[in-house]
């Protein structure tokens, strides 16, 4: 390691040191109460991946307010980049496989897993560790390498991208979860909840080659919401995003967050992002652009988040 490459992994956890469960209460600008009933956002600090998702889904009334018997489920994390866990590219296995248990005791009939990755697609799943974490748990992995997995759907409320194929395992499901990782991006700035949706749709290339903010706000006019959006913030990869370069990238923050609202927890994401990596907020314009399309709000204050710290 060169005395540069030290200086930066010397900073980052230093930085890493500071963010404790107050700094997380400022960035997400207090809110409104902190009660159960109504609640619009649920953050996590301080727990194991399981540990902490077990406390937002208490949060919404258990598992069985999304997920009914019977139910075909899908999980959608970020599993675009052939990279172990702990270089944070992806979601984490452990949080992934912990909702693909949770989804099926709630009588779930299948649970299935999948991303359209940058990488190659056996390989993302397997050194991901997220392929023999979720079939060990009783999920599945299908594939997304191939365009016909993937169907014709309309976006009428889009402005730049009117319709899009979307993978047809989501466009055939009773409910999905969108779980994705926190991470720096060189062309979005931040990846997050809505930019885990470039995931979904076959044709990426739209995307960078017309407005690669407006289309992510776009997609996400999609009229089949997810059941909620799980936000893996355990390990966060702070520069050189996506993909990343080595462990000296990624900061440990042991935070997940959830909401029904993808633009505020993008918000509350990059929030904490910018407390762990200084970044200019308003380069992240996908998340104005989604509030203008009346997706969600960035006003946090007005939300009622439940903010728990183990």
């Amino acid at each position: 390691m060169d005395r540069r490459t030290f200086l930066k992994s010397v900073a980052l956890a230093s930085i890493a040191s500071t963010i404790d469960f107050k700094g997380m209460r400022e960035l997400m600008a207090q809110g409104k109460g902190s009660v159960s009933k109504g609640v619009d956002m649920v953050a996590v600090m301080g727990g194991e991946p399981a540990v902490m998702l077990d406390k937002v889904l208490a949060e919404y009334g258990g598992i069985g307010a999304f997920v009914k018997k019977g139910d075909k489920v899908v999980i959608k994390p970020n599993i675009g980049w052939n990279k172990a866990p702990e270089l944070a590219a992806n979601t984490n296995p452990e949080l992934v496989a912990a909702m693909v248990k949770k989804c099926l005791g709630a009588g779930a009939s299948e649970v299935l897993v999948f991303d359209h990755t940058c990488d190659e697609w056996t390989q993302c799943y397997k050194n991901s560790g997220i392929k023999a974490a979720v079939e060990a748990a009783g999920g599945k992995m299908v594939p997304g390498n191939d365009e016909s997995y993937y169907v014709d759907v309309t976006l009428p409320q889009g402005v730049k991208l009117k319709k899009a194929k979307i993978h047809k395992a989501l466009v055939d499901c009773d409910v999905w979860f969108n779980m994705p990782v926190l991470k720096h991006h060189g062309g979005a700035k931040m990846t997050c909840a809505m930019k885990n949706y470039m995931g979904i749709v076959w044709d990426r290339q739209a995307f960078h080659s017309t407005d690669l903010q407006q289309c992510i706000a776009d997609s996400v006019t999609w009229s089949k919401k997810p059941a909620l959006h799980i936000v893996d913030a355990y390990r966060a990869l702070v520069q050189n995003g996506p993909q990343g370069k080595s462990a000296n990238d990624v900061v440990t923050l042991k935070s997940l967050m959830a909401s029904k609202d993808p633009v505020a927890v993008d918000t509350a994401a990059l929030r904490l992002f910018n407390q762990a990596k200084p970044i200019n907020m308003a380069s992240v314009t996908h998340i104005a652009n989604a509030e203008k399309l009346k997706l969600g709000t960035r006003n946090l204050e007005s939300l009622n988040i439940k903010r728990i710290k183990l």
